[in-house]
């Protein structure tokens, strides 16, 4: 087989042969009366009544066989197969024709028919070029056997598909389907909120203090203010400032960024929405995303009831609702309500539990990640969390360490994270400041005092429910993916 360099020289002769024939391989604009699809949907009346159409898209398969070629040219809408004739389309055109390569883009008039073979295809009077492709496209082959598609030779390598998307999404049409997917479920999570009065808004991407979230962030620099800025890690604080300021509901579509490890489920730039709600708490929220997920399972899926990674999942409301005290005992069959710090420090060494900080909520919460979190398969909120890993939370009116915060977990997945918001100024310096000597102390991941959202908070913000949903683990979910990889277009990826 001849090597890439030699397919390419081969392709940029023909460049020249084109060149010397007068043609613009490159032209500006093309000519497109219908769709491909539309040929296939109104097959009978295109072949009887012979109208001629001008067809678009990119050669996929290609025979040339002397005076006669046949070839399937493919657009965004399908694929059809394409009869050309030198004594039809003329000696010239025939000869530019010639030069073409599978992956060209072509322009097509001429008729539609049936072969004797009963495929509708295009009768070539014309054809003309609209780019000519110089590397070739890796050659992908089907064959079916005992009524089953076979596929050979497939662009199968996760590394390389993850680098070259754009041959992904040429190669692998189950690929396309899923973001075609996820700009669907994205559409619907607008259109579900829009009809309930929220507003969606913008807010910084650059922010001279970050906030909102446990993470680390991306440091920049603005050159003319000579000072660092922060890609945002989430949009809490300036959606509250926005409640605090009039809007009683708000949400938005969002890039985050978050400066830590990758892995199946996390990229370091990631898509969330969201939203804050005045006059709510987390039990509406709750309400919220159950209606909001079972109608997109609907939607997607067709059902409340699919598959996710060979777990049967039902969507079916009410969904389980559970502490995550009681599910910990539930599933570890330990009462961390009644055990010491220094009785859970022992349980975390024997079951080889990692710790960066050794506090009550941190050693709560890994001991949850590790036990509990893969178990959640059918839909379910955990809820009241640990004060100290919820600074932006208000309490439970009958305990004041416990915060009035859910998680909501689909297939071992944490969908998103909801709070009845804190909104007593006083509270939330002492919680931020607490927050500020943690980090202080080596914990990167804690927050800082944000003095112009305590000022704004001062003001007075009405009782709100807020949420964050992942928006790609979400589309993981309804598109049975099993990396946030496989769900965004252009991830981030290592230096080659």
């Amino acid at each position: 087989m001849q090597n890439e360099n030699q397919l390419i020289n081969a392709r940029k002769e023909k460049l020249k042969r084109l060149a010397e024939l007068g043609v613009n391989p490159f032209p500006s604009k093309a000519e497109r009366s219908h769709l491909i699809a539309e040929i296939f949907e109104n097959a009978d009346k295109f072949v009887k009544s012979e109208i001629c159409v001008k067809l678009v898209g990119r050669i996929r398969s290609l025979r040339k066989m002397g005076k006669t070629s046949f070839f399937h040219i493919e657009d965004k809408s399908g694929k059809i197969q394409v009869y050309a004739r030198k004594d039809d389309v003329g000696e010239k055109n025939y000869q530019i024709f010639k030069q073409s390569d599978l992956g060209d883009f072509v322009n097509i008039f001429g008729k539609i028919f049936y072969t004797k073979s009963g495929e509708l295809s295009l009768y070539a009077d014309e054809i003309t070029f609209l780019t000519k492709s110089i590397r070739p496209i890796p050659v992908v082959k089907e064959k079916e056997i005992d009524g089953k598609k076979v596929i050979y030779d497939q662009f199968a390598d996760k590394e390389l598909r993850y680098r070259k998307r754009y041959l992904d999404l040429l190669l692998n049409p189950d690929v396309k389907e899923t973001f075609i997917k996820r700009t669907k479920i994205i559409k619907m999570m607008r259109e579900f909120l829009d009809k309930r009065n929220f507003i969606e808004v913008e807010t910084p991407i650059l922010q001279p203090q970050y906030g909102g979230a446990a993470a680390q962030p991306f440091i920049t620099k603005h050159n003319k203010l000579d000072m660092n800025l922060y890609l945002r890690i989430a949009d809490e604080l300036y959606l509250k400032r926005l409640i605090i300021g009039g809007f009683e509901r708000v949400y938005e579509v969002c890039k985050d960024f978050r400066n830590e490890g990758m892995d199946r489920m996390h990229n370091p730039e990631f898509t969330m929405i969201e939203l804050y709600q005045a006059y709510a708490d987390y039990n509406d929220i709750m309400n919220l995303v159950e209606e909001l997920l079972t109608e997109i399972a609907n939607e997607i899926c067709g059902t409340l009831q699919f598959e996710y990674d060979g777990m049967k999942i039902n969507m079916k409301k009410p969904w389980k609702r559970a502490s995550i005290s009681s599910l910990i005992q539930e599933y570890v069959k330990i009462n961390i309500e009644k055990m010491t710090l220094a009785e859970m420090l022992k349980f975390c060494k024997k079951n080889e539990i990692e710790l960066d900080t050794k506090t009550y909520g941190k050693v709560i919460d890994e001991i949850f990640k590790k036990f509990v979190e893969p178990n959640l398969i059918q839909p379910t909120f955990v809820i009241d969390f640990p004060k100290e890993v919820s600074p932006l939370a208000k309490s439970k009116p009958d305990n004041l360490e416990i915060v009035e915060r859910f998680e909501v977990f689909i297939a071992g997945l944490e969908i998103g994270n909801a709070f009845t918001e804190l909104n007593d100024p006083i509270d939330q310096r002492a919680r931020l400041e607490s927050q500020a000597e943690k980090r202080k102390s080596g914990d990167l991941e804690a927050s800082e005092v944000d003095e112009d959202f305590l000022e704004a908070m001062e003001y007075g913000m009405p009782p709100t429910g807020g949420l964050g949903l992942g928006v790609d683990r979400i589309v993981m979910l309804f598109t049975n993916s099993h990396s946030i990889k496989d769900v965004i277009f252009f991830p981030q990826m290592r230096n080659i």
